[in-house]
């Protein structure tokens, strides 16, 4: 684990050379863990979506300026309307999922790309 937070601090200075321009809205993939079933998603900024038990705000959605299609993330927070609780507040990286991910019994959430929504 440590090793990874030495690639990260090391990758910062290119990163944050990087300008990033925010898109008005994003695509999420939602994963039911019970049927298996994944469904996609449009969302915009600011907007709440309602999904099975879930409630998911954008908040955000940015890219690298020069190359639009390249690693998009976004500001996500998921709500359980069942226990009103906050199951997940935070950035999603499009291809890293599993770096910061939303951790649920029944449903798996992750940023697929910014789009224009």
């Amino acid at each position: 684990m440590r090793w990874l937070a030495v690639l990260l601090l090391m990758a910062l200075p290119a990163a944050a050379q990087q300008q990033a321009s925010s898109a008005s809205g994003a695509s999420i993939r939602v994963l039911d863990k019970v049927s298996g079933e994944t469904t996609d998603i449009r969302i915009g900024r600011g907007q709440t979506k309602l999904f099975g038990r879930l409630r998911i705000v954008l908040g955000d959605c940015r890219f690298p300026t020069r190359d639009p299609n390249s690693d998009a993330y976004g500001w996500l927070e998921i709500y359980d309307q069942v226990n009103t609780n906050t199951v997940f507040s935070g950035w999603m990286v499009a291809s890293s999922p599993a770096l910061n991910a939303l951790d649920h019994p029944r449903y798996d959430v992750w940023l697929l790309r910014c789009s224009s929504e």
